[in-house]
C-alpha cells in the first residue's frame, strides 16, 4: 500500500504542475503565488486521498470513486474561488479518474 500512496501522491504533484500551468495562463499570467499554491496543493490532497487504502473493486468502479473523490477534493477549491473557475472544478473530476487509471496499472505489490 505505500507504494500505491506515493505514486498516487506524485501523481497529484505532476498533474498539479499541469493544472497550474493551464490556471496561470487562463488567468492572462496574472494569477497569485498563493492561488496558485492553493490550486497545486489541492491536487496532492487528492492524489492522497486517491492513494489512501481502499479496497479493491472492479476497473470501473475504482475509476468513479476517482471521479468521486476528485469532485470532493476539488469543491473546496472551487468553493474558496468563489465558484468562479469551474475549469479547475472539472479538472479535478478528471484528475481522480486519471490518477485510479494509472495507479491499476501498477503492478500490485
Amino acid at each position: 500500500m505505500k507504494k500505491r500512496l506515493k505514486a498516487a501522491l506524485i501523481g497529484g504533484a505532476l498533474l498539479g504542475l499541469i493544472c497550474v500551468v493551464g490556471a496561470f495562463v487562463r488567468s492572462g499570467f496574472t494569477a497569485s503565488p498563493l492561488d496558485v499554491f492553493a490550486l497545486w496543493y489541492n491536487r496532492v490532497i487528492i492524489g492522497l486521498v486517491v492513494g489512501a487504502p481502499w479496497p479493491t473493486v472492479e476497473k470501473k468502479q475504482a475509476w468513479l470513486r476517482g471521479g468521486i473523490l476528485g469532485l470532493l477534493v476539488s469543491f473546496a477549491y472551487y468553493s474558496s474561488t468563489g465558484f468562479t473557475d469551474p475549469v479547475s472544478f472539472v479538472a479535478g473530476i478528471v484528475y481522480g479518474v486519471v490518477l485510479e487509471a494509472w495507479l491499476a496499472r501498477a503492478p500490485k505489490p
